[in-house]
């Protein structure tokens, strides 16, 4: 009987995860309270910052001191990273907070727009972060006994053994493969192992499903994947990426966030066309503010606001970030949602690095993404978006490389052309240059896909 409890409840940690919303709060301020007093004793970058504005530990007494302590970009952690190696020859001396024997992992992200960003862990921030990759794939409907095949590069990346442990702790069974061996590779262990669920990056799992016949004479949905998993890169919140997988592999899709670190979320299990945010399921060991992306003035969380992100580990030893600012635009919601669960949504819309502007308009690389693939198949969805110079101000038209689908012949482009146009005229406030390449032109990616290119 207490076997088939476990099995059914809907929550992975029920006291944590359905706590009451004032005790939840009231939970965080301690923790951040603690957590402050901790990282100015700790670390000598911490102590600077807290300095530089006047704030003592004891000064912090609620969410609004805290907001007086400035922010910490991933350009600035890197020049520390870099200024502790040189100094000390290690890593650890300026950022990090537990002395170096408690030091059991590292990880960093994946490095693909610069230098990688090391997370130091203790073991007793492993074990959170296998708690929160527990509570993001129970909610899900995975369980002991189902089977899930990671293709994510594995190496240093927080999507690798951070993301490989977080599943043995759940009891799932995984199968690390990693994408580094090629589509081949990852089919070859699908035959063999039989997963439930596969994880991977939205690009990825295009290309897999435009791969599947060549490599193994069938579509993807003989497969047998009953969910996908989205990560590593935006995409799995974009409402016609995840129709796209869904219709390919003939699988529920989820998008979730959350490798090696505290910010962990995971959307709903809702058609593709529905998609309502990840629920933000480690708030008692993350804080999370938005703030003007612009002026980093703080932007209340409401229903529908809309801000960067800046979070906080709490309850956290080896490498607390504290008020970071990652440069990834969220859309918070706060009213129940339709699924039942309980928790705060966020939406990533876009990165603040990524956001063109055209003639006064904001755009993301993720909303051209979702216009094109409503033109799906008649073109394939892959693009490149080509600038002469880095953005965010682009000199109009927004040249926009994409791929017609197979079988489309001139007079056809022609009016695929006009209407994408008008579409993107109507929904997006721009009117790009199209330049059309056959299908197969544009690269496919097995990891992060970078959308836009400069060309001198």
């Amino acid at each position: 009987m207490k076997d088939k409890y476990y099995r059914e409840r809907k929550l992975w940690n029920e006291k944590i995860e359905a706590m009451p919303r004032d005790q939840l709060r009231a939970l965080q301020l301690d923790r951040l309270k603690k957590q402050v007093r901790y990282n100015y004793e700790h670390s000598p970058v911490y102590r600077k910052k807290m300095d530089e504005v006047g704030a003592r530990p004891e000064d912090i007494r609620s969410f609004e001191d805290f907001s007086r302590i400035p922010l910490m970009t991933k350009d600035e952690h890197r020049r520390y990273q870099e200024e502790s190696i040189e100094r000390y020859g290690n890593p650890y001396v300026l950022l990090a907070c537990a002395p170096r024997e408690k030091i059991v992992r590292i990880n960093s992200t994946s490095g693909t727009t610069g230098t990688p960003t090391l997370y130091t862990l203790t073991q007793h921030d492993v074990d959170v972060v296998n708690e929160m990759h527990a509570r993001k794939y129970w909610r899900a409907g995975i369980r002991p006994g189902h089977v899930m095949l990671q293709a994510l590069s594995l190496s240093m990346f927080t999507g690798g053994l951070p993301l490989s442990q977080g599943i043995m702790h759940l009891g799932a069974c995984v199968v690390p493969v990693g994408v580094e061996g090629g589509s081949r590779r990852v089919l070859d262990f699908i035959r063999l192992t039989a997963p439930d669920a596969i994880i991977a990056t939205p690009s990825f799992g295009q290309y897999l499903i435009e791969k599947c016949p060549e490599l193994t004479g069938k579509d993807a949905e003989s497969l047998g994947i009953k969910c996908f998993f989205c990560a590593g890169e935006p995409g799995g919140g974009n409402p016609e990426v995840r129709k796209v997988l869904a219709e390919g592999f003939g699988a529920k899709v989820f998008d979730h966030t959350g490798g090696g670190h505290a910010f962990h979320g995971i959307s709903c299990d809702e058609p593709p066309e529905q998609f309502s945010g990840m629920h933000f399921v480690s708030e008692d060991h993350c804080l999370l503010e938005l703030v003007d992306p612009r002026t980093k003035e703080p932007v209340k969380i409401e229903d529908g606001a809309t801000g960067e992100m800046v979070f906080t580990f709490l309850d956290w030893e080896g490498g607390p970030f504290m008020r970071y600012a990652l440069g990834d635009i969220l859309q918070v919601h706060t009213k129940p949602c339709a699924c039942g669960m309980p928790g705060i949504r966020f939406k990533i819309i876009g990165r603040a690095d990524d956001m063109l502007i055209v003639k006064g308009v904001n755009v993301y690389p993720e909303a051209i993404k979702g216009a094109i693939l409503k033109f799906a198949p008649e073109v394939t969805g892959h693009f490149r978006i080509i600038l002469d110079k880095p953005g965010p101000l682009v000199t109009p038209p927004l040249r926009i490389r994409l791929e017609y689908g197979k079988g489309i012949g001139v007079q056809e482009l022609s009016d695929l052309e006009q209407r994408l146009i008008s579409y993107f005229k109507e929904e997006l406030r721009i009117s790009p240059k199209f330049e059309w390449v056959g299908p197969g032109a544009i690269p496919r990616e097995k990891k992060k896909t970078r959308y836009v290119e400069i060309e001198q």
